[in-house]
């Protein structure tokens, strides 16, 4: 009976959206918009804790999964899908992420977003974003999967596109749905190909397949070595990797709450969590998963790079979010799947809550985001302050917060694999790894150290919320300042309040600095024994591979994955303390190092101008070729229509002096021309 209570996960925000979408309509009940929001998705969090015990006491017992069925969904001759969820425990931890984190960020957006005329309607959106992700995270089944897909999908367009007033907010809208379209088109084509193959799409009959193939070595057809390649293309685009990231950095148009929920919670998770959940199919083809983690290694690089010439405080962030889920790729790619998606759950923690300490500083600031026009704002916005402090530690894997214990794992494991396996690749992918891990301290702590530290200074907005949520004289009038903040304009920065902004602050700094040492056992637990690390661990004969690696080494008298940890964590102070002397105690030493290598630092500012030869190469060909096809479409193609349509016309023209609105004379006609008609046929048949 517990379990039953996981159908009404997804339902609860999907019922709270039709109530926010009533109070659209009715703008007295506008308020209420954000606490049944709230609550909706509180209460799947509640329902998660619940059943946690059951799923996983469950699962102990020998079970892969469980199955609970709301109803038939669609049943045509052997192809049989229901609308029903699977509940293992890497549902269970994916369910936390999305429900813990989306509550806290939803809370923190009710005080963020008062006074915006979009009030109710935003917080519909929230509600479908919710129903969409937990639809994917619950679905037990390709198709189902991919209809919360494309859901999230759907509502990334909304909030990114929340205010549709502003053209850069619609194009990074569309910018957003159209690359998404590239990868989900390749996921697509893998659900039909799997479909194709296996005769079901259904989770347990896929990974009751793969353990044939894995248990009696048979030859796997090409076409089924093509799905991975496929579904990744899908994960790709959704988890922003090389190339089809460049999405999410636009997606910095939405308000910071929806930047939190898509790189925190949601949206962006779930190409990582469907490599996870679909581990056996990658498996089955000899590449798949090795293409997986260089692509992940080599975005997380590519990210890094650029975020740390970057001067948006919220696009550092959003790199560093292409950059972390390329760690998570990397730790899947070379079976890690409790590394991974350990990062997923800590990174949910640190992410959110620096986005949202990234909002209460653009909100105090009247919207101004750019790191050289802020300093020293730690006197006053102490709270933000270390706050966001907490993050960053979190972010830069600093010894013993959440983003080290959960980093650690994944690189230990590559270099475990490289060592293992006398693989060069898999050593060097651990070594640029780490590089990438000492980037991340460098640029997070410029970014904390310019906007906190040093000399106090400050450059307000153009507008309260200019960036983000334009209040308008109307919301004004009406005094819309529900949850504690007023849309009139302040003229020095100030704090946000306690409740509703600060507090789910707090409990995300708690997580980011304790989710490590409290969690890496816990996840080890629910991970290391779900469905896809039970499968890779068969197939790469897990039990011989770890007695071999106790005697692998990096630093003399340890470990292999304690040599990590010491080695990352010199990393990572030595990173903060570079930061600290270039951006804190001695600024002009980082323009003059920046002059020295102006080309460098501008290509890097400029992100490698991807944009632009996308722009170039894609966007101007196909608007060309748009244009074109719209020449021939009204030349040739209506040309012809009207030719076609110029004979009845002129037909009718030529007949029109006999129509002199006499019925009479209608008559007359018809009776004589059914006459001819007649005539016609007697002579026809003689």
């Amino acid at each position: 009976m517990s379990l039953q209570l996981a159908k009404l996960i997804p339902w609860l925000p999907a019922l709270s959206a039709v109530v926010c979408g009533i109070c659209c309509i009715k703008r007295p009940l506008r308020k209420l918009a954000a606490p049944v929001c709230v609550l909706s998705i509180l209460a799947g969090f509640v329902i998660t804790l619940g059943i946690q015990s059951h799923v996983t006491g469950h699962h102990e017992g020998g079970a892969v999964g469980q199955t609970v069925t709301l109803f038939e969904w669609v049943h045509a001759g052997s192809f049989h899908v229901d609308m029903a969820y699977y509940l293992d425990p890497l549902t269970i931890v994916m369910l936390f992420v999305v429900t813990g984190i989306g509550t806290l960020v939803a809370l923190y957006a009710s005080g963020y977003m008062a006074g915006d005329r979009g009030y109710a309607r935003f917080f519909a959106y929230v509600s479908i974003f919710i129903f969409a992700m937990t639809t994917l995270v619950l679905a037990d089944n390709l198709v189902l999967l991919y209809l919360g897909w494309e859901g999230v999908g759907l509502c990334s367009y909304l909030l990114i596109g929340f205010y549709y007033q502003k053209p850069s907010a619609v194009a990074a809208a569309k910018k957003a749905f159209i690359v998404n379209r590239i990868g989900d088109l390749g996921f697509a084509l893998g659900i039909f190909l799997t479909f194709h193959h296996f005769g079901q799409v259904t989770y347990t009959d896929i990974f009751n397949a793969a353990a044939l193939y894995h248990a009696h070595g048979v030859e796997v057809p090409w076409t089924v070595q093509l799905i991975p390649y496929l579904l990744m293309l899908g994960a790709f685009g959704k988890s922003a990797q090389i190339p089809l990231y460049v999405w999410l950095p636009d997606a910095m148009e939405g308000p910071t709450p929806v930047s939190a929920l898509i790189h925190a919670a949601t949206m962006v998770t779930a190409g990582v969590y469907m490599i996870a959940r679909l581990t056996p199919l990658f498996m089955l083809s000899p590449g798949a998963l090795e293409l997986v983690a260089i692509v992940g290694c080599v975005t997380a690089l590519f990210a890094g790079t650029i975020a740390l010439c970057q001067y948006d405080i919220k696009r550092i962030y959003a790199y560093s979010t292409i950059s972390q889920l390329g760690y998570m790729f990397l730790g899947v790619g070379v079976l890690c799947t409790s590394g991974a998606v350990f990062h997923l759950f800590t990174h949910a923690f640190f992410k959110a809550l620096l986005f949202l300490t990234a909002g209460s500083v653009m909100h105090a600031l009247a919207g101004q985001l750019d790191l050289r026009k802020m300093s020293g704002l730690r006197r006053k916005m102490p709270v933000t302050c270390w706050l966001m402090f907490a993050g960053c530690l979190a972010l830069a894997g600093f010894p013993f917060t959440a983003g080290f214990y959960s980093k650690d794992e994944i690189l230990a494991a590559v270099m475990e694999k490289g060592l293992t396996e006398h693989s060069a690749l898999y050593i060097t992918l651990a070594v640029l790894g780490l590089f990438t891990a000492f980037l991340t301290a460098f640029y997070t702590f410029r970014l904390w150290f310019r906007v906190f530290m040093g000399p106090e200074k400050y450059e307000m907005g153009e507008e309260h919320h200019s960036d983000e949520d334009s209040h308008t004289t109307q919301d004004a009038a009406h005094g819309s300042t529900s949850g504690g903040i007023e849309v009139a304009h302040h003229h020095e920065p100030h704090e946000m309040p306690l409740f509703p902004m600060n507090l789910p602050l707090v409990v995300l700094a708690a997580g980011a600095l304790l989710a490590g040492v409290l969690g890496h056992r816990w996840m080890a637990h629910m991970i290391g024994s779900s469905s896809a690390a039970v499968v890779s661990q068969v197939a790469e004969h897990g039990e011989a591979a770890t007695e071999t690696t106790h005697h692998l080494t990096l630093l003399p008298g340890v470990d292999l994955h304690t040599s990590m940890m010491i080695i990352s964590s010199v990393i990572a102070v030595l990173g903060i303390v570079l930061a600290a002397y270039y951006h804190w105690l001695n600024r002009p030493a980082a323009d003059r190092l920046a002059s020295q290598f102006k080309g460098l630092v501008t290509l890097l500012a400029n992100k490698y101008y991807i944009d632009e030869i996308n722009d170039a190469v894609i966007v101007k060909p196909l608007n060309l070729l748009g244009q074109v096809f719209f020449a021939v479409d009204q030349l040739i193609v209506m040309g012809l229509v009207q030719f076609v349509g110029f004979v009845p016309r002129a037909l009718g023209l030529s007949i029109q002096p006999t129509q002199q609105g006499k019925l009479q004379g209608y008559g007359l006609g018809m009776a004589a021309g059914a006459a001819i008609i007649a005539l016609l046929v007697v002579m026809a048949m003689h």
